[in-house]
């Protein structure tokens, strides 16, 4: 390990401090320019009318930061694009005349990468501890995306988690015989359990089948603490 003699810690508070401080004189000459942008700690859009304005003023921009605030502009996140392909702070915007916020495909393969250890360790403990794990990170990500208008995010990811704990009864279940005894005290007809249990698809083709929704309904995940983003989406926007 090497001491830093140079920057700061990224993550740590004082870097969007210092961010703000040095990046103030940016926000001057985009103001100055009569621009509209939003920025963030180091992380700015400007928007324009077209492509050609677009790459003016990147260029501009990076021009003034480098001679100005002897900065340089990172090319490889940078771009000119239309504004719903650009993201900013997880969030990107609609394609439509009266643009509304949504959440950025980035975002929601963020949350699954950050869930999937999770869930893969949950095979191993009751259900009910992995609900309350994901509990914190699900309500936590709801907040902070509770400005995001389309919710067909938060349903897309509810499906996606249901059916991840899913298969964890799947592979707990690991027998055909185990699986069939399962499916009919969970309310399934016996011939119907039988195909089921032994049809040779894999754990996440039968998380998604009718046989194990009907096993395992929304309302039981529910019951074993399950969050639901869609409804703290809407609990958080008082629609609920």
């Amino acid at each position: 390990m090497s001491s830093r003699r140079e920057g700061t810690p990224q993550g740590g508070p004082l870097s969007p401090l210092l961010s703000n401080i040095l990046l103030d004189e940016l926000d001057r000459e985009l103001q100055r320019r009569g621009h509209r942008f939003v920025r963030y700690a180091d992380d700015c859009n400007v928007y324009v009318r077209s492509k050609a304005a677009g790459e003016r003023v990147l260029a501009s921009l990076e021009r003034f930061l480098a001679e100005r605030l002897r900065l340089q502009v990172n090319r490889a996140k940078s771009a000119v694009d239309r504004p719903w392909k650009r993201k900013f702070l997880g969030y990107t915007v609609t394609h439509e005349r009266m643009t509304r916020l949504r959440v950025s495909p980035e975002s929601m393969q963020r949350l699954k990468a950050k869930l999937r250890p999770l869930l893969r360790r949950g095979r191993g403990v009751s259900l009910a501890r992995t609900c309350g794990e994901l509990a914190p990170i699900l309500r936590g990500w709801a907040a902070y995306y509770r400005r995001a208008e389309p919710r067909v995010s938060f349903e897309v990811l509810d499906e996606w988690i249901r059916r991840k704990l899913r298969v964890i009864y799947w592979r707990q279940w690991k027998r055909p015989r185990t699986r069939y005894r399962e499916l009919v005290r969970r309310g399934l007809d016996p011939e119907r359990a039988r195909h089921s249990a032994g049809n040779g698809r894999g754990p996440w083709w039968n998380a998604g089948a009718s046989h194990m929704n009907r096993a395992i309904p929304t309302r039981t995940l529910r019951r074993l603490g399950l969050v639901s983003l869609l409804e703290e989406h809407r609990r958080l926007q008082g629609l609920s």
